[in-house]
């Protein structure tokens, strides 16, 4: 733990990207301080999520305020990973298949009634409850106001 808060510390110093952490490296985190969570689902061909890291996630202002007040976990949804968190392991049931959707996806940012798709970003408050999810593109005027809330 004290290597991950020195990590986190010598990020802090650098604030020219988003400090995107895994799920292991979030479960780690909350442990040593609870905080907002942020969630990015999205796959290589997600034309709609390349836009937002291109066009939202390199804004300074928006930078800044997710690392200040958020940890940033960013997955691709077709990764094989076998993935541990909260004393559960996930996988990749589908990983065979066409559209091969990690099962922290299916879980966390399914749609009542709808196929998965993307993006999916997901909001939780510091105890890691959902307080919003969207699927849909969103410019950095839209997504600044969402994290400032």
């Amino acid at each position: 733990m004290f290597f991950l808060s020195v990590s986190q510390t010598a990020l802090s110093q650098n604030e020219g990207a988003v400090h995107w952490l895994t799920f292991e490296q979030l479960e780690d985190s909350l442990k040593v301080k609870p905080k907002k969570v942020f969630i990015e689902f999205y796959a290589d061909w997600c034309a709609p999520c390349l836009r937002m890291q291109k066009e939202v996630f390199n804004e300074s202002e928006i930078i800044n305020k997710l690392n200040k007040d958020y940890f940033a976990v960013k997955m691709n949804v077709e990764t094989t990973d076998t993935i541990t968190f909260g004393n559960q392991v996930f996988v990749n049931e589908r990983k065979n298949r066409r559209n091969p959707v990690h099962q922290i996806p299916l879980l966390m940012a399914l749609q009542k009634n709808k196929p998965f798709s993307l993006p999916a970003l997901v909001f939780m408050d510091k105890n890691f409850k959902a307080t919003a999810r969207y699927f849909q593109y969103l410019n950095k005027e839209q997504f600044f106001k969402i994290i400032s809330e």
